[in-house]
């Protein structure tokens, strides 16, 4: 017989923002040895045998502390922010409560129970003007999203070898459970409608797909590693071109990519221009292989819907 969500013998996992992309990418690929754990404000979507829905507000207070009395997590994996540069600009008392203060309860919460925490920041903590950054260099945010995800990180990093900071570079790839946010999704939509998508030229990523971080995640989770980790791809390519790649490799006329030039929106968060990370130290230390874009592309269509795929 199957084992439930509240079998006693399975490692307990907490995954936060679990209606999110990345998040979908863990619950769909944690394996029977984990007993997981969604959590999230909205509404509980379908559930498996080692999988139990949570409806939590992390911003009202005791409500994290009580999860965490309830599920006594051995691990959590943190991919819950808000992530909308523009409205973390605009909005930053807000930005504040997700994205700092969720983090500081929950990194208070592990150190009192021993959990361990795998934190989700961002490559765009970084400047952009002295790429390609290593695990070890100094960020330097130009938006207050960046200086959220900062701050969270020093927080993360005060747990000591209980914690493990994952720095996501743009991550690309289809819905695998639940909706999430893919702009590959979105990409893939407007083309089979032979519509034009934009792409910027200037702004240079080391793209990686949404199933290589969900491993990855994973395995930290489960792991023992300490410190920062970038979970990148291999490839350092402009947003234009990975578009122009997306488009060869999905069956559709290249020329449907148009470079978008630098976006002059008033209002406009500052972003920077080249966040792409050098992942030679992570790579050292994960088993979960990091892939070329093309090689992403591949384990996507491999491994999700073939819907999305054009015959």
């Amino acid at each position: 017989m199957p084992a439930s969500a509240s079998d006693p013998s399975k490692r307990r996992l907490v995954v936060t923002g679990a209606h999110g992309f990345v998040a979908g990418s863990v619950l769909s690929q944690a394996g029977a040895d984990w007993q997981v754990h969604a959590v999230s404000r909205g509404e509980p979507m379908a559930g498996r045998d080692n999988l139990q829905w949570h409806s939590c507000d992390p911003l009202v207070p005791g409500e994290l502390a009580r999860l965490f009395h309830e599920v006594r997590p051995h691990a959590v994996i943190h991919t819950a922010a808000m992530a909308d540069i523009d409205v973390c600009q605009a909005k930053q008392e807000l930005a504040r409560a997700v994205n700092i203060e969720f983090t500081r309860t929950l990194a208070k919460l592990c150190a009192e129970s021993g959990a361990r925490l795998v934190f989700c920041s961002t490559d765009t903590i970084f400047d952009g003007e002295h790429a390609p950054y290593g695990e070890d260099a100094a960020p330097g945010p130009v938006n207050f999203y960046a200086e959220t995800k900062v701050a969270a990180e020093k927080l993360v990093s005060g747990l000591g070898a209980q914690g493990a900071i994952a720095r996501l570079s743009l991550v690309v790839g289809l819905p695998v459970f639940g909706a999430g946010n893919s702009f590959l999704a979105k990409t893939i939509a407007s083309l089979k409608q032979g519509r034009a998508v934009a792409f910027p030229g200037h702004e240079v990523r080391t793209p990686v797909d949404v199933i290589t971080v969900g491993r990855a995640l994973l395995e930290l989770a489960g792991g023992t590693q300490r410190g920062i980790f970038h979970l990148a791809g291999l490839t350092r390519l402009s947003r234009f071109e990975m578009g122009q790649t997306i488009a060869r490799r999905f069956g559709f006329p290249q020329d449907l990519v148009k470079d978008q030039g630098p976006a002059t929106t008033p209002g406009r968060a500052p972003r920077p221009r080249d966040v792409s990370l050098d992942n030679r130290q992570t790579r050292a230390q994960l088993k979960t292989p990091m892939r070329t874009l093309d090689e992403g592309l591949s384990l996507i269509l491999e491994s999700t819907n073939t819907l999305y795929a054009r015959a």
